[in-house]
């Protein structure tokens, strides 16, 4: 957040402090690329673990159901075979065809009870094998993953720790150079202009009567606009502030060799 000044900076300052935070920010984006891929892997590897986790942890809640499924079908074998025995000794003390006739389709139905608890047993059966299976495979992915992670882990935690003081050195310099800036909505602007630029470049100054940005020429009563630093200019074309070579310290014979 900006301090308040003794005197307001002129515009030729704020461009001053803008590419000297520029620069800085560059530097610290040159970090980051150093680590790569490395965070957004890992980050996935984390999401795959936790999902493969996610995945045994049901596969392991479907088993465990089946299982008390199965024992749930085996009490109804239990408790059918009871009743068949039962009927069966029933069927010696009939008084009638009637009561023998109702006794033989309660053994029937008892043993049609049976066929179907046996039917789930055999189908819960298979699909557990089936699970298991599944089980042993996410676990088999897992462990590679977490191997993986381990890996990239320590390649990322190795990088971050050889840039970590540097790239906080950076860090602090860039809030000094903010804490000077004057202008709040001009220092918005640039982060906006650098956060949606591709390469990270919020400032760029003139090369070859064209912006250092986008490449698109600049008309030459803007490149003298540009050099009397009198107000904040803007390329047309791609948005991003632009600055005579002059304030980024380099001549114009070297900024009509760049390009």
């Amino acid at each position: 957040m900006a301090t308040k000044q003794d005197k307001e900076l002129t515009v030729e300052e704020r461009l001053k402090l803008l590419y000297q935070l520029q620069t800085i920010l560059s530097e610290v984006d040159r970090i980051k690329t150093l680590r790569g891929e490395l965070p957004l892997e890992v980050q996935d590897l984390e999401d795959e673990i936790e999902g493969l986790q996610t995945r045994v942890n049901n596969y392991n809640s479907q088993i465990e159901d089946l299982e008390t499924n199965i024992k749930n079908q085996n009490k109804a074998i239990d408790q059918a075979s009871d009743l068949i025995d039962k009927y069966t000794k029933d069927q010696d003390n009939v008084r009638n065809n009637r009561e023998y006739d109702y006794l033989l389709k309660e053994i029937e139905y008892q043993h049609l009870n049976i066929e179907l608890a046996e039917k789930k047993i055999n189908e819960a059966t298979r699909h557990i094998e089936t699970l298991k299976v599944d089980v042993q495979g996410a676990q088999e992915q897992l462990a590679d993953s977490e191997h993986v992670l381990a890996e990239k882990k320590g390649e990322l935690d190795e990088i971050v720790s050889e840039t970590r003081q540097d790239e906080e050195k950076l860090r602090e310099k860039a809030k000094r150079i903010e804490g000077k800036m004057d202008d709040t909505r001009l220092l918005t602007a640039f982060k906006r202009i650098r956060k949606n630029a591709r390469n990270g470049l919020g400032v760029v100054y003139v090369q070859r009567n064209a912006c250092g940005g986008c490449f698109n020429r600049i008309p030459a009563q803007r490149q003298m606009e540009i050099k009397l630093h009198k107000k904040i200019i803007v390329c047309e074309y791609c948005g991003r502030i632009l600055i005579d070579p002059e304030i980024a310290g380099i001549s114009d014979v070297d900024a009509k060799n760049q390009g």
